[in-house]
Parts: structure tokens; C-alpha cells; sequence
């Protein structure tokens, strides 16, 4: 297994587990920049982190959360997730997205986020 192959596989495999916010600390550059869809990139590991921990915090259960496929290239990875979760709100939601990494000396330093808005 090439070396992306395993860190991409180690990431999703923590994020599967629940550990987003370690993983993320974990696997992503400093300068890391995230974006949701075609909205404007957010930039940095600091204002990303409180976008994690956000998301995080709006989770109440997960009912499902998995890779249904992932594929990996010269320093870009991509997969393909299953969410099913129920937010604080009490609204059940899932959704498939689709998730676009470019990555620097084993660190995740762009990724794009692609799915349909719940």
C-alpha cells in the first residue's frame, strides 16, 4: 500500500470512528483550506478547527457514517461517505458526499466537500 493509500485510509478510518476532531488535528496542515461546495474556501487550521467543532457539536447520534469507496492518485485523494445523523434540532438527515483531498508531505492541505444541502 503506497504511503497516501494508508494516511487516507488511517483519516477515514478515524473520522468512521467518531474521532473527527482527532483526526483532523492529526492529518491536516496548518494552512489547511476547506471548502463546502462552491462556497468560499475557509483558511487555516484555527478557523477550520471551529468549523469541525461545530459540526461536531450540532451531532446529537449518528446513525451511519462510512466510506462507500475511496481512490487515490498523485497527491490527491477522493471518497465517497454515507452520513445518517440526527442533530440537536432533533432532524434526522442523510446524505452522500463526496470528499476531494490534496495533500502536502503527509498532510491534508486542501479539501473540498461535495453534496447536495440537506
Amino acid at each position: 500500500m503506497s504511503d497516501l493509500k494508508q494516511l487516507e485510509h488511517d483519516l477515514n478510518a478515524r473520522v468512521c470512528l467518531g474521532d473527527i476532531l482527532g483526526a483532523f488535528e492529526h492529518y491536516y496542515d496548518d494552512g489547511i483550506i476547506m471548502q463546502e461546495n462552491s462556497e468560499p474556501p475557509v483558511v487555516g487550521k484555527d478557523a477550520n478547527r471551529e468549523r469541525e467543532k461545530q459540526f461536531v457539536a450540532s451531532v446529537h447520534d449518528v446513525h451511519e457514517l462510512r466510506v462507500l469507496s475511496s481512490a487515490v492518485g498523485d497527491d490527491v485523494s477522493l471518497s465517497e461517505w454515507r452520513f445518517d445523523v440526527t442533530f440537536n434540532s432533533g432532524q434526522r438527515v442523510a446524505w452522500d458526499q463526496a470528499v476531494a483531498r490534496r495533500w502536502k508531505n503527509g498532510k491534508v492541505v486542501h479539501e473540498r466537500f461535495y453534496y447536495n444541502k440537506h
